[in-house]
C-alpha cells in the first residue's frame, strides 16, 4: 500500500492553498500514484510530492510538468503559479519614483558612462576592446541585438578616453545631418552648410576632426577640469568617434546615396595617412551581410570586426552579484543559479537578465534579492513581458488602443531581418493628453526612452518578449508598410509647406484610404484629407474638360455628317452602277491571273494589277500577292525558320535536309543539304532553338534529333533520343531560353525534356489531362507557360517554372467545337490564338483568368492548321487553313478582330504558315509539299510588279479581260524582257531590297488526322 500524504497545516496562507489545489487536481486524475506521476513528468517522486507539500514553491517547470501529469490546463496553472509567487514575495514594493535613483541594475537602457561604476563582467572584452583601438583606427563590433555592445562601448571603453575626446550618436533615418549636428556642436559652426558639405566631399569629416582637435583646451568650454589634466598635447590628440546601432542606416535611412556617403566620409577620417580619428562602428550582426554590400566597408571587415559573444557563468556571476555588492545588497543564492543557468550560453538575453534583476530589486526582502521576488516577478523573460501588460492593463481603453498605435509606430518592419526599433520625432504623435499620458508611464517604467524631442524603445527585447505585441505585428503587417510610408509622405508634405504636388493620388491614394482612422494623427489625418480633397477636384476638372470636348466634337461630327451627306448623295448612284461592274471585272480578272500564274507570269501579273487599280480591296490584293510569290521547293514535309528569320530549314519527304539563307528573302541561298536517305529517318517535324544555335526534328520512329546548326553550312547531330510517346508525335517546340522541349502526342499527353546540354537530353515531365490526341504545343515568350491543344476541344495552360513538378494552371474550353489543331502566344504572352477543325481561330485573353475567350476570327470554310503573329506590335494575326486561303487579321481590339488581307491558292490546301520579320514577308507550306515566299507589303508590290512583265498586254486580250472598259495596259514603258523581279524562271535574279518588318512565327506541319 502506497504511503498517504501528510496532511497540510490548519492555518491559511498562498503557498498552503498552492498544495491544496495541486492535491484537489490529482484527486481529480484519478489519484495516481507518485511513481505513476513521476513516470509521466520525469521528475522525482520527492520533487512531486514536495511540489504538494506547502512547505515551499514549487519552480514553474516542476508545478507544469505535475500539472500535465494530471491532464490540468497549464495556462491557467501557470496564471495560478505567477499569483502564488507575487502574494509569496515579501511584503509591498516600495514606490518606485523613490528608489529609482538607486537602483544598482539598470534595466532595458544600455550603461551609459556615468554608470561605469556599476558595470562588471566585461572586463576582458573591454581590454581587449582598448587594446584594438590602440593598434588599429577602426573597429566594428558585431553582436547580437542583446548582446551588450552599447554598454560594453559607453561604460567600457569610453572611460578609457578623455571625455572631450570622444563623440557618441546613432544615425537614424538621416545619418550626415545627425553627424554634422554631432561634430558642429563640438566645433562652434552651423550644423546646414556642413551636413551638404559632408555629402559632397568624403574628406570633410577628417578636416572637421582636425580643426576640432586643433582648438586649444582654454576654448572648449566642454572639457571638465579632470579631462584637460589627461589630455594629451594638440599634436598627440585624437578623436574617439562612435557611431552605435549602425544598422539604422539600413533600416530606417532609405536613401542609398546617403548611406554611402555617410561610410565613405567614415571611413576616410579613419583610413587617411594624417587621421587624427579612432571609429567605432557598433552594429547587430543579422547585418553583417547589409555591411557588406556597402563599397569601402566590406574591404575593411575582416581586419576590423570583433564579436561580442554571450557571457560566460564567472563574467554572469559577477555582472549580477557585484553592482548588488556595491549598493549594499545580497543575492540569493538560488536565485543567482537560476539567472546564470537562464542566461548562459544565450545571445541576446542581457536587457533581459538587466530587467528581471531591476524587476527582483523592487521586489527585494530587506537587502536580499531573492528567488521569490525574482519569480513574482515573472521570471527571466516574463518579466519584461509583465512589466508591459501591467502597463498596458493600467491604462483606459482608449489609452490601450493609443498605446497600441505607439509602439507599432516605433518598430521599423524587417526586411529579410528582424525587426527593430525606429526613433520618431515627438511632432510626429498627437500632442493630446491621452498621449502624454501613455508616454509618461511607459518612459516610467523604463519601456520607452524619451530624449530631447525623440521617442524609441529603450531595447529591442521588448519585440520579442512581449506576447501582445508579437500579436500587433503579425495581424496586417501591410497595412503597417503603408501606414509607415503614409507617416513619411506627410512629413514630406509639411516640409514642402503642404505642396499639393507631394499629395497622394491614383493607387497609392486609394491603398492608403482603408487603414482604419484610428490609427491616423492628426497630421496623416489632414494629409489624407488634403490628397482626398485634391482628387476630387481634379476629377471635377476633368469631367468638365471631357463635357465641354464632347459638345464640340458633337458640333464638328454634326456639321461634318451634313456635308458628306449633301456631296455623297449627288454621287451615291453613279458610282453604285461603276464599282459593281468594276467588281465584278475585277474579280474575274483576280481568279485568270491565279489560273495564268505557272503558264504565263507576265500577263498574269498585268491582270493581277489592273484588277487593283479597278477595285482596290482584300481579293485584288490577293491576287498581287499571289502573282508575286516565289516558289521555294516542293515535295517538303515540314519547315523552320529562325527567330531573326534569317535561316529556313526544309525536311523533305525523302529525309533530305536543307538550310536556306533567307536574309534577303527574295533571293534565297542554300547554305546546306543533309541526305539521309537510307538511314531511315523519316523527318515529320523540325524546329529551330531560340537562338538558332540548335535544330530539334521529331522522325517518324518516335525519335528526336538534335543538330548543331552553329556552322550552318555543316550541321551535326548531338544526339538521338525517342520521345517516348506510345502513338504519333504531332508537335514539338522548344522553349525560348532553348533550354527545354516540348512533345505533344496522339497517345494524350505532352512529355518535357532538359536540352540545357543538347548532347545529353534528360527526360524531365509527362504531362497528362487531356482526353484526346493532343496536337498543338507552345512555350511562353517568357518560357513559364506552356500552352497545349486537343481533340477533346479544349486548350491547357501548364506551370513549367519547375518543369519537374509541372502543374495545371487552368483550362481553356467552349472555344471550339472541333479539335484544336493550332495554337500561337502573342509576342508579350498576354493573349493566345489558336485554330481548329471547325474552320475558326479564336483569341484568349491570358490576363483575365474569369472571361478569358474574347473574339471568334470566322472566314475560313474548312480546318485551320497554322496560326501565328506578325508585327512588330505583334496585333497582327495570321491564320492558314485547307481551304487554300491564309488570312491576316488586326487584332488589337481582342473582342473585335478585323480581317485585313487574304492569300489564296488555286488549288490545295496550307498546311503551314511562317511570318518572317521581314515586313510582310511570310513562308507557306501547302498540301502538295510546295513551300512559297510571299510579300504581303502592297507598296513593295506596286513598286516591283512590272518588273515580272516582260510584254505589255495586247488590245485582243484586254477586250477579252476587261470587256467596256479603254484600253490602259498597266506596265506601260516599265516592262524589262527577259526578267523577273522574284526570280520564279530564274533563282539568281536579283530584286531592289525592301526595308521593313519580318515577321516569325512556327506552326506543325500537319493539319488533323
Amino acid at each position: 500500500m502506497p504511503r498517504r500524504e501528510r496532511p497540510l497545516d490548519v492555518e491559511a496562507g498562498p503557498l498552503l492553498d498552492f498544495a491544496t489545489k495541486l492535491r484537489k487536481l490529482r484527486e481529480q486524475a484519478g489519484s495516481p500514484t507518485y511513481r505513476d506521476l513521476a513516470r509521466r513528468a520525469h521528475y522525482s517522486i520527492a520533487t512531486l510530492s514536495g511540489a504538494a507539500g506547502g512547505r515551499q514553491l514549487p519552480t514553474l517547470d516542476v508545478t507544469l510538468a505535475y500539472v500535465r501529469a494530471c491532464g490540468g490546463d497549464e495556462r491557467e496553472w501557470e496564471r495560478i503559479w505567477r499569483r502564488t509567487a507575487a502574494e509569496c514575495a515579501a511584503g509591498p514594493a516600495p514606490e518606485r519614483s523613490e528608489e529609482t535613483a538607486c537602483a544598482p541594475y539598470v534595466g532595458l537602457k544600455p550603461f551609459q558612462q556615468a554608470d561605469a561604476g556599476m558595470f562588471f563582467g566585461r572586463e576582458s572584452l573591454t581590454d581587449r576592446l582598448a587594446e584594438h583601438l590602440k593598434k588599429k583606427r577602426l573597429l566594428v563590433l558585431l553582436g547580437a541585438s542583446g548582446s551588450g555592445k552599447s554598454s560594453v562601448l559607453r561604460a567600457g571603453v569610453l572611460p578609457r578616453f578623455p571625455a572631450d575626446l570622444t563623440l557618441v550618436f546613432t544615425p537614424g533615418p538621416d545619418p550626415l545631418e545627425e553627424c554634422a549636428i554631432q561634430l558642429a556642436a563640438r566645433a562652434g559652426i552651423a550644423p546646414g552648410p556642413l551636413r551638404a558639405d559632408l555629402a559632397a566631399e568624403p574628406r570633410t569629416l577628417h578636416r572637421l576632426v582636425r580643426q576640432i582637435l586643433a582648438r586649444s583646451p582654454e576654448t572648449r568650454p566642454e572639457i571638465r577640469p579632470e579631462s584637460r589634466q589627461e589630455s594629451q598635447p594638440e599634436s598627440r590628440q585624437e578623436l574617439l568617434l562612435v557611431v552605435d546601432q549602425f544598422e539604422e542606416v539600413f533600416t530606417q535611412c532609405g536613401d542609398a546615396e546617403e548611406r554611402d556617403a555617410f561610410v565613405a566620409s567614415l571611413l576616410h577620417a579613419a583610413q587617411t595617412p594624417d587621421s587624427r580619428c579612432r571609429v567605432v562602428l557598433a552594429v547587430r550582426s543579422d547585418f553583417y551581410t547589409h555591411c557588406t554590400r556597402v563599397p569601402g566597408l566590406v574591404d575593411v571587415l575582416a581586419d576590423a570586426h570583433v564579436p561580442v559573444g554571450p557571457m560566460t557563468v564567472d563574467e554572469l556571476r559577477a555582472a549580477i552579484v557585484r553592482p548588488a555588492a556595491r549598493a549594499g545588497l545580497t543575492v540569493e543564492g538560488a536565485l543567482l543559479a537560476a539567472l546564470t543557468t537562464a542566461a548562459h550560453g544565450r545571445p541576446g538575453t542581457l536587457p533581459l537578465l538587466s530587467h528581471a534583476l531591476r524587476e527582483t530589486w523592487h521586489r527585494r526582502r530587506g537587502n536580499a534579492l531573492t528567488l521569490a521576488a525574482f519569480q513574482a516577478a515573472g521570471g527571466f523573460e516574463g518579466a519584461l513581458a509583465q512589466t508591459a501588460e501591467d502597463l498596458y492593463s493600467g491604462l483606459s481603453d482608449t489609452q490601450q488602443r493609443i498605446a497600441r498605435q505607439l509602439f507599432l509606430r516605433l518598430i521599423a518592419l524587417g526586411e529579410g531581418t528582424e525587426d527593430t526599433k525606429r526613433r520618431v520625432p515627438r511632432q510626429e504623435l498627437d500632442d493630446t493628453s491621452d498621449v502624454a499620458h501613455v508616454l509618461e508611464q511607459a518612459t516610467r517604467a523604463r519601456l520607452l526612452t524619451v530624449d530631447r524631442d525623440r521617442v524609441e524603445i529603450t531595447h529591442e527585447a521588448l519585440i520579442g518578449c512581449w506576447p501582445r505585441l508579437g500579436r500587433w505585428l503579425g495581424e496586417d503587417r501591410e497595412h503597417l508598410r503603408l501606414h509607415r510610408a503614409l507617416t513619411e509622405a506627410t512629413a514630406i508634405w509639411e516640409s514642402l509647406d503642404h505642396h499639393p504636388d507631394s499629395l497622394y493620388r491614383g493607387v497609392r491614394l486609394a491603398a492608403v484610404r482603408d487603414l482604419p482612422e484610428d490609427v491616423l494623427t492628426a497630421r496623416e489625418r489632414a494629409f489624407l484629407d488634403a490628397s482626398v480633397r485634391a482628387e476630387e477636384a481634379e476629377a471635377l476638372r476633368v469631367r468638365r474638360y471631357l463635357r465641354r470636348l464632347r459638345r464640340l466634337v458633337a458640333a464638328l461630327v454634326a456639321l461634318l455628317v451634313c456635308a458628306v451627306t449633301a456631296v455623297g448623295v449627288a454621287v451615291h448612284f453613279q458610282r453604285i452602277s461603276v464599282a459593281q461592274r468594276n467588281q465584278a471585272v475585277a474579280l474575274k480578272a483576280v481568279d485568270t491571273s491565279a489560273d495564268l500564274r505557272i503558264r504565263d507570269l507576265s500577263l498574269a501579273t498585268q491582270l493581277a494589277l489592273t484588277a487593283h487599280r479597278l477595285k482596290p480591296g482584300k481579293h485584288s490584293r490577293s491576287g498581287l500577292f499571289n502573282v508575286m510569290s516565289r516558289r521555294l521547293s516542293s515535295h517538303v514535309h515540314s519547315l523552320s525558320v529562325t527567330r531573326d528569320g534569317r535561316t529556313l530549314a526544309v525536311a523533305y519527304d525523302d529525309d533530305r535536309l536543307e538550310l536556306w539563307d533567307l536574309e534577303d528573302p527574295r533571293n534565297p541561298a542554300l547554305l546546306s543539304h543533309r541526305d539521309s536517305r537510307g538511314e531511315d529517318v523519316g523527318l515529320a517535324l523540325v524546329t529551330f532553338s531560340p537562338r538558332g544555335n540548335f535544330l530539334a526534328g521529331v522522325g517518324w520512329k518516335g525519335e528526336i534529333r538534335l543538330w548543331d546548326v552553329s556552322d550552318l553550312r555543316r550541321p551535326r547531330v548531338l544526339s538521338v533520343f525517342p520521345t517516348g510517346h506510345k502513338d504519333y508525335v504531332f508537335s514539338l517546340d522548344v522553349s525560348p531560353d532553348g533550354r527545354m522541349i516540348a512533345t505533344g502526342s496522339y497517345d494524350d499527353t505532352v512529355r518535357l525534356w532538359d536540352v540545357a546540354d543538347p548532347a545529353r537530353p534528360r527526360f524531365l515531365k509527362r504531362l497528362t489531362g487531356h482526353t484526346g490526341n493532343v496536337k498543338p504545343v507552345a512555350f511562353s515568350p517568357d518560357g513559364s507557360t506552356l500552352a497545349s491543344g486537343s481533340d477533346d476541344r479544349t486548350v491547357r495552360l501548364w506551370d513549367v517554372r519547375n518543369a519537374r513538378h509541372a502543374r495545371l494552371i487552368t483550362v481553356l474550353g467552349g472555344g471550339h467545337q472541333d479539335f484544336v489543331d493550332a495554337l500561337a502566344y502573342s509576342r508579350d504572352g498576354h493573349s493566345l490564338l489558336t485554330g481548329s477543325d471547325d474552320g475558326t481561330a479564336r483569341l484568349w485573353d491570358l490576363t483575365d483568368a474569369r472571361h478569358p475567350m474574347r473574339g471568334r476570327l470566322s472566314g475560313h470554310t474548312s480546318v485551320v492548321t497554322s496560326v501565328g503573329y506578325a508585327g512588330p506590335d505583334g496585333r497582327t494575326a495570321v491564320t492558314a487553313s485547307r481551304d487554300g486561303t491564309v488570312r491576316i487579321w488586326n487584332t488589337t481590339d481582342l473582342a473585335h478582330p478585323v480581317e485585313r488581307d487574304m492569300l489564296a491558292l488555286s488549288s490545295g490546301g496550307f498546311f503551314a504558315v511562317l511570318p518572317l520579320p521581314s515586313r510582310g514577308t511570310i513562308v507557306t507550306h501547302s498540301q502538295d509539299g510546295a513551300v512559297d515566299i510571299w510579300n504581303t507589303d502592297l507598296s513593295w508590290t506596286l513598286t516591283h510588279a512590272c518588273g515580272q512583265v516582260r510584254t505589255p498586254i495586247s488590245r485582243a486580250e484586254w477586250s477579252r479581260h476587261f470587256p467596256g472598259l479603254d484600253y490602259r495596259p498597266p506596265c506601260v514603258g516599265r516592262t524589262r524582257p527577259g526578267h523577273s523581279a522574284l526570280g520564279r524562271d530564274s533563282p539568281g535574279a536579283r530584286t531592289p531590297a525592301q526595308e521593313g518588318q519580318w515577321l516569325s512565327r512556327r506552326s506543325p506541319a500537319h493539319g488533323t488526322a
